[in-house]
């Protein structure tokens, strides 16, 4: 048990110190992808329109090239070649082959299964794709000889990783995606508050992963047929937990650029932009994230017997709220009540040490500013 945990404390460290640098950032395109909500919202901007779409690019660039801002940080912590990082997380955002990918048409290389998978905004694949670009180019400039190691090592490796992300990293993590939002649909049809509570504790654990992409799929899915989707509400309460969290280490911490971090994370996770709270805040001090799961769980309970609706797409935020109105509204906002409220509480009373991050994870925050 005591390995197990070791394991698990190792990645959750380093899957922060990644991170940690871009929070940032993150946090910054939250508020602002917020801001643009509220305005299309109360019709002050259209999102049809001009201005909007600039704005709107502005706001998600940072989220749709997430993994080309993770191959730099990656690559630092790996050891790897910071460029040819970049270039492996290009090719997985190319706009030709992402196309044919998020369409979720399966492609072939050399009679190899290809799956359609997402990668803009993804974790995972990348990170994978980088750890392993440090053995490979490790590998080449061992074997290859002095006089053409220093440009065949990047084409081999850029070729190498590539080829591993695309035909067994991103397609494992959409395998187990689509398994987990086959077994969501069984288990909503057997019972609704089940559900909402297995969704409420899984969800930012599967957006750490990538996995949820294939339940935003289904929700999308049910709209275009039904009119009318699910999923999507029962996403909610995991949402707002991460900002109840994220307010109560806030309350808890004495550092101020710390305290700065989680209110500006907690407003994001409001927006319906979980990453600056789960990554930056809640995920390295373990503890506030395991209240997230069970205040998440918790509210849950409330969004599966509310039986609301999304009548439109949108991912769960206050802003987006507007989208569920009509029967069980009510319990639905409750439900997400609950969780942020009971998030804060746990977090607040749970033994932990909110300021023990480590000064250069401090001086990466403030570079990163």
């Amino acid at each position: 048990m005591t390995h197990k945990k070791k394991i698990a404390d190792i990645l959750i460290e380093g899957i922060s110190d990644i991170i940690l640098p871009i929070i940032p950032l993150l946090t910054a395109s939250g508020i602002m992808k917020g801001i643009l909500l509220i305005l299309a919202t109360c019709g002050g901007l259209s999102q049809d329109g001009e201005t909007y779409l600039v704005l709107d690019a502005i706001a998600d660039s940072a989220f749709y090239f997430l993994p080309v801002l993770l191959a730099v940080t990656a690559s630092k912590k790996f050891g790897a070649s910071t460029f040819t990082a970049v270039a492996i997380a290009g090719v997985l955002l190319y706009p030709a082959l992402t196309a044919v990918l998020e369409a979720g048409e399966d492609l072939h290389f050399l009679g190899l299964p290809m799956k359609g998978v997402i990668y803009h905004s993804s974790v995972i694949p990348i990170l994978l794709t980088v750890a392993l670009l440090h053995y490979v180019e490790g590998f080449f400039h061992k074997h290859l000889p002095e006089l053409i190691e220093s440009s065949l090592t990047p084409l081999f490796s850029v070729l190498v990783c590539s080829l591993a992300a695309l035909l067994v990293f991103g397609p494992a993590g959409g395998l187990i995606g689509d398994g987990l939002a086959g077994i969501y649909s069984v288990v909503y049809t057997f019972s609704p508050v089940l559900a909402g509570v297995l969704l409420g504790a899984a969800v930012q654990p599967m957006v750490i992963f990538g996995f949820h992409w294939s339940l935003i799929i289904i929700g999308m899915n049910n709209l275009a047929v039904n009119g009318y989707d699910t999923v999507l509400p029962l996403m909610g309460t995991s949402v707002f937990a991460q900002a109840g969290a994220a307010l109560a280490v806030c309350v808890r911490s004495n550092r101020k650029e710390f305290k700065s971090t989680c209110i500006s994370a907690a407003l994001s996770a409001l927006f319906g932009v979980t990453e600056p709270a789960m990554f930056g805040v809640n995920l390295p001090l373990k503890k506030p994230m395991a209240a997230v799961l069970i205040s998440g769980a918790a509210g849950g309970v409330l969004a599966g017997m509310s039986g609301a609706r999304a009548a439109a797409f949108g991912l769960p935020s206050l802003v987006t709220l507007p989208i569920f109105l009509g029967d069980g509204f009510g319990m639905l906002v409750c439900g997400c009540g609950l969780s942020m409220a009971l998030a804060f509480v746990l977090t607040y009373f749970m033994k932990f040490d909110p300021d023990k991050k480590k000064e250069n994870q401090t001086e990466n925050i403030k570079e990163a500013a």
